[in-house]
């Protein structure tokens, strides 16, 4: 089983939409019983809330679901649990990094490295505008998809 873990500042807009987004692309392509995804947040703001109603709602516009997903912070154990950890902006790199200390991963990646963007997705819940956010999450989760098929399922 392929794990992937998306993290942002606070897990309630950027990284949860991603994670449903992914869900999506791994159930459509019937490839459930192979990849797993989850995401977290490096702070513990909203640890147990649910997604932001700006994220709720552009998932809903596109019939993503957010079932059970609730915010989490992100965990030393998770750098053991999870095969990518796809970080939404440069600081959550960082983040990501300073927490694993001794246990870091290979496979941390920033999310738009994956894309032609090469940039930090911005943070609807400052900019309000989750449309800009899910058209970034959509054309980076169409390439993380691509790139764990090529590196991953291929073999």
């Amino acid at each position: 089983m392929i794990r992937v873990l998306f993290v942002c500042l606070g897990n309630i807009c950027r990284s949860p939409m991603a994670e449903g987004v992914f869900r999506k692309m791994i159930h459509d392509e019937r490839l459930e019983n192979l990849i797993e995804v989850d995401s977290a947040g490096t702070s513990d703001w909203h640890i147990g809330k649910s997604p932001h109603k700006g994220t709720l709602s552009k998932l809903a516009e596109f019939k993503v679901s957010a079932d059970g997903m609730v915010g989490r912070q992100l965990t030393v154990k998770d750098a053991g649990d999870f095969d990518y950890i796809i970080g939404m902006d440069a600081e959550n790199i960082r983040n990501i990094h300073n927490l694993f200390g001794d246990h870091d991963h290979q496979r941390v990646l920033r999310f738009l490295d994956l894309t032609s963007h090469q940039k930090d997705v911005p943070d609807p819940y400052f900019t309000g505008d989750f449309q800009e956010t899910y058209d970034l999450v959509l054309e980076g989760c169409q390439s993380l998809l691509e790139l764990i098929k090529k590196e991953e399922l291929s073999k």
